[in-house]
């Protein structure tokens, strides 16, 4: 298993900040590349299910047309915490979404313990393919940030 820890300061209340973090059909406009659906009704708790798919929009397409990350909430616990586990065929392992006060504003911490896929190619693909990963994980937290801060209270 990797770790992936990165954070941003918001300037936005915690409660802002969590409402915007969890309105998860939402999550395309900040988190790049990616589109988010619930899956059989809100996933506003434990047990709830999403489905992501991250990669490229061709034209002419709604959606995006790459891996498809499904995940179940297993931790639930507003406006502090998420949790949710990655269940799908490429993304495994828990996802980690905090939100810490900093008075009336926010800081906001995503990680990722990955459970790399592929065996010994995972293992040795890494070191290549994290790079690319924490790049775009912090150009999503900036927009995260810019999201969060005018998100309707």
């Amino acid at each position: 298993m990797r770790e992936l820890t990165e954070r941003i300061d918001v300037d936005a209340p915690p409660e802002r900040v969590w409402a915007a973090l969890t309105d998860w059909t939402r999550q395309g406009e900040w988190m790049l590349a990616t589109d988010v659906e619930t899956v059989g009704g809100p996933a506003q708790g434990v047990k709830g299910r999403l489905a992501a798919r991250t990669g490229l929009r061709l034209p002419g397409r709604r959606r995006h047309v790459g891996i498809l990350d499904t995940m179940v909430i297993t931790e639930w616990e507003p406006p502090r915490r998420v949790v949710v586990q990655h269940t799908g065929r490429i993304v495994r392992g828990p996802g980690i979404f905090e939100v810490e006060p900093r008075g009336e504003h926010s800081t906001f911490v995503w990680t990722e313990q990955l459970w790399l896929p592929f065996g010994f190619l995972g293992v040795a693909g890494w070191p290549l393919a994290k790079p690319f990963v924490v790049l775009g994980v912090r150009m999503s937290l900036r927009r995260f940030a810019a999201f969060a801060r005018t998100y309707p209270a």
